[in-house]
């Protein structure tokens, strides 16, 4: 499993020989003008809630790849009334898609469209794949539902927001990687816009200090699990 940041809370995922898009926002964020959107390859989006800077770019990408658009049933409804193809998912439900099992679990937020339409309850994706197994929370608070997950699933990666404001906070993130019975953290929602910058030496710090790893990737970096 392969995992690129984009930046933001966009993420580009290759597993099981399958593509997948997560929350992109790309084209309008300054620090990923590197990152050419007609270039990448998707065979999926996934949505984990509707609020633009999760959503810019889904349908262009869509538009030039075809990929399918998971997410909840009111974002993907909207999609499909455009003529996309969509997957619908809610809070508890999974499915086993060719590259693996996905999971939509619940997260703290808020969701609409910029145009204002309602975009459901907002969540968070678990992956079961190729032997490794992550969590994408989405934009979420600190929330004692991460508890569960670790009930089902052994995660070999949590990947958390840590830039505050909108979201929980780095110190927040290391009690959720507690909950999560999960170490090794990709932190992202931080340093895009005035409300959410961090100072990334400090955070990684404290995860260090906790015995955790804090990974804080450049835009355009890639891991491999």
């Amino acid at each position: 499993m392969k995992i690129t940041y984009l930046g933001h809370a966009s993420l580009a995922i290759k597993v099981g020989g399958k593509n997948i898009i997560v929350d992109p926002y790309i084209s309008a964020n300054e620090m990923a003008a590197h990152i050419d959107i007609m270039q990448l390859k998707a065979d999926y989006i996934l949505v984990t809630h509707a609020h633009g800077d999760h959503t810019l770019d889904v349908e262009a990408i869509a538009h030039n790849t075809g990929a399918v658009i998971v997410s909840n049933a009111e974002i993907t409804g909207y999609y499909e009334k455009k003529g996309f193809t969509v997957h619908p998912m809610n809070h508890g439900g999974s499915w086993e898609f060719d590259f693996g099992k996905v999971k939509y679990v619940v997260a703290q937020h808020s969701s609409s469209f910029p145009d204002g339409t309602y975009g459901g309850n907002q969540g968070g994706f678990v992956i079961e794949s190729e032997h490794k197994n992550i969590y994408i929370a989405g934009d979420t608070a600190l929330t004692f539902d991460m508890k569960l997950i670790p009930m089902r699933t052994r995660l070999d990666l949590a990947i958390l927001p840590v830039g505050s404001n909108f979201t929980m906070d780095v110190d927040d993130a290391i009690i959720a990687s507690d909950f999560l019975e999960c170490d090794k953290v990709l932190g992202y929602h931080y340093d895009t816009f005035g409300y959410i910058e961090i100072d990334k030496e400090a955070a990684k710090r404290k995860f260090f200090n906790k015995g955790k790893d804090l990974m804080l990737l450049d835009i355009g970096e890639a891991l491999e699990l």
